[in-house]
């Protein structure tokens, strides 16, 4: 039960605290620093990096969380509310990230790839709300998993 519970921890981490990152930090960084011209192709490069870890932590995450449910609570029956309410909500980011991952984004490298600095923009503005929605979500769930067993 520990080794699924610090997989499980690791990936929440890796995912929401990549989010939060990206948001907070990275993004305002970029405004500043960065061309405009080359801000798509950034972005771009950087999702496809982080991408590849979120594809790794949602995996992660469903596997070790199932994992604890049955082995610890014998099912979603014998599983308290913060238990339900951490399955619905890391669903809800999940399906997030796919629709992340196979709309925007893939309009992204599409204009990055033909040079469409304004298709890219509006990608990245896309990607940008609905990050930022992840990461609202990502927080909650870490404040449920971290301390619902003690808000009955």
């Amino acid at each position: 039960m520990s080794l699924a519970t610090a997989l499980h921890l690791l990936a929440a981490v890796i995912w929401v605290g990549g989010m939060f990152f990206a948001y907070m930090a990275m993004r305002p960084a970029v405004a500043t620093v960065v061309d405009p011209s080359q801000r798509g192709a950034l972005w771009c490069h950087t999702l496809s990096l982080f991408f590849r870890w979120v594809w790794v932590a949602v995996i992660v995450l469903l596997a070790t969380g199932y994992w604890m449910i049955f082995s610890h609570f014998g099912g979603m029956a014998g599983a308290g509310w913060h238990v339900h309410a951490m399955q619905s909500l890391g669903l809800l980011m999940m399906l997030l990230f796919l629709h992340v991952y196979f709309v925007p984004f893939r309009r992204l490298k599409q204009a990055v790839a033909q040079g469409d600095q304004q298709q890219g923009q509006r990608c990245v503005g896309q990607i940008r709300r609905l990050v930022g929605v992840n990461l609202i979500l990502g927080l909650i769930v870490v404040v449920i998993g971290s301390a619902g067993q003690w808000l009955r």
